[in-house]
């Protein structure tokens, strides 16, 4: 997810789709809500143990590294790539214009944590753990980010950030990496963005 955007465009139809913060703040936590959820049940069900969660500085530093990584790589590929950053200046305008700037915490903590859990932490073990396990779960990542036909480029964007996830949590085998790249990612993103747009105000 790239923040470095530009002015605000509108489509074809010269109708912006605007969300509320309320509104923006409540999906983020109904959605997150779900995820927990169906983490939860998919282990009590199974009985399949959920990738461990516990302190180890050296994969929280993997994780703000690769959280950093995609933050700039992001920009890079906003840059060059048409597509993807017309389908990303309407997801963001969409998401992060309502936004304060302190409500950006919960942008990173809640679909970080839920997301994090669900696809890395109970899906991917309970696929297999392995390369066809990865392809798969960040598939599925990636077209929940998928709003409609024209945001396909960033739902392709979105399966590449969450095989670097996955990839990390086979490598790790702790989820803690995986949930510091997706939270600094999150919270990075809408900082930038933020920022970016009291530039252009």
């Amino acid at each position: 997810m790239s923040l470095f955007s530009q002015a605000p465009q509108q489509n074809q139809n010269n109708k912006d789709v605007t969300l509320s913060r309320s509104q923006v703040l409540i999906a983020m936590a109904v959605t997150a809500a779900i995820f927990l959820g169906i983490s939860k049940g998919w282990v009590y069900l199974t009985g399949i143990p959920m990738v461990p969660l516990y302190w180890q500085p050296e994969h929280a530093a993997i994780g703000a590294g690769i959280g950093l990584g995609v933050a700039l790589l992001s920009s890079i590929i906003f840059e060059l790539w048409e597509s993807y950053r017309q389908a990303a200046t309407e997801y963001l305008e969409m998401v992060l214009k309502p936004l304060k700037p302190l409500d950006l915490i919960w942008l990173g903590l809640l679909p970080g944590l839920s997301e994090e859990m669900l696809f890395r932490g109970v899906a991917l073990p309970a696929l297999g753990m392995n390369g066809v396990a990865l392809i798969i779960t960040s598939s599925v990542f990636g077209l929940l980010h998928m709003a409609s036909a024209k945001h396909f480029s960033y739902t392709v964007w979105a399966i590449a950030v969450g095989m670097m996830f996955g990839a990390i949590t086979i490598y790790t085998g702790n989820l803690l990496a995986a949930i510091t790249a997706h939270v600094l990612t999150n919270f990075l993103s809408g900082v930038i963005w933020q920022w970016k747009q009291s530039k252009l105000a």
